[in-house]
């Protein structure tokens, strides 16, 4: 028997428990019937962020970033791309310091664009600066294995 994970929904937030097999079989929300992963980054906020971090049984990948910052834009694409790759076995999530200041002070920013990495509600790395698909897809499997 798989083991049952906890997927927390990208549109409605509830979580649901699925088997690991069915991660690649594109499974939808058993609450919003959504697809719980849509190949692009969920935008996260401060009502929604703990949830994520703390009840998804995948790893989460979030990107801080403001608009106005060049090199978060520049980031943007790649960060997107990423999603696309690395998904259903990681959720990779966005967050908007600039209209949630408060979440980006709980998460110590200090520059962005940041990447902070979890796994079972814990920070297991970060890293600051741009970075290409490449070296995030390899910097994420590298940690995750």
């Amino acid at each position: 028997m798989a083991e049952a994970l906890h997927i927390v929904c990208p549109h409605c937030q509830a979580v649901n428990r699925l088997p690991e097999t069915r991660l690649v079989e594109h499974p939808k929300c058993g609450s919003c019937t959504r697809l719980l992963f849509v190949g692009e980054p969920v935008e996260l906020t401060a009502a929604t962020f703990a949830k994520h971090r703390d009840r998804n049984d995948i790893p989460l990948l979030i990107d801080c970033w403001a608009p106005w910052c060049g090199p978060c834009q520049a980031m943007a694409p790649a960060f997107t791309e990423a999603a696309r790759q690395l998904e259903p076995r990681l959720r990779l999530a966005k967050v908007n310091t600039e209209s949630e200041p408060q979440l980006g002070a709980q998460l110590n920013i200090r520059s962005i664009p940041t990447l902070v990495l979890y796994r079972r509600g814990k920070e297991i790395a970060r890293q600051s600066g741009v970075v290409s698909t490449a070296q995030l897809v390899r910097w994420v499997r590298g940690l995750l294995g």
